[in-house]
């Protein structure tokens, strides 16, 4: 009984960080977009999270300049 309720306290315990999500995983874009397109994003989207759906429809607005 002593062995089930310590392993049952260490999945208690462990339950909660494996599911939690991986952070870089709900980062959105590539290395590359980041690095060549840092300068629009700050001189054209500069009030817009860079991992957010407005950034990108602020780089849609902004395509052609």
């Amino acid at each position: 009984m002593r062995s089930f309720l310590l392993a049952f306290a260490l999945i208690a315990v462990a339950a909660p960080a494996l599911a939690a999500p991986d952070a870089s995983a709900s980062k959105r874009g590539n290395k590359d977009l980041k690095t060549y397109c840092s300068g629009d994003a700050v001189t054209f989207c500069s009030g817009d999270d860079p991992d957010s759906p407005e950034m990108d429809a602020c780089f849609k607005k902004n395509m052609d300049k």
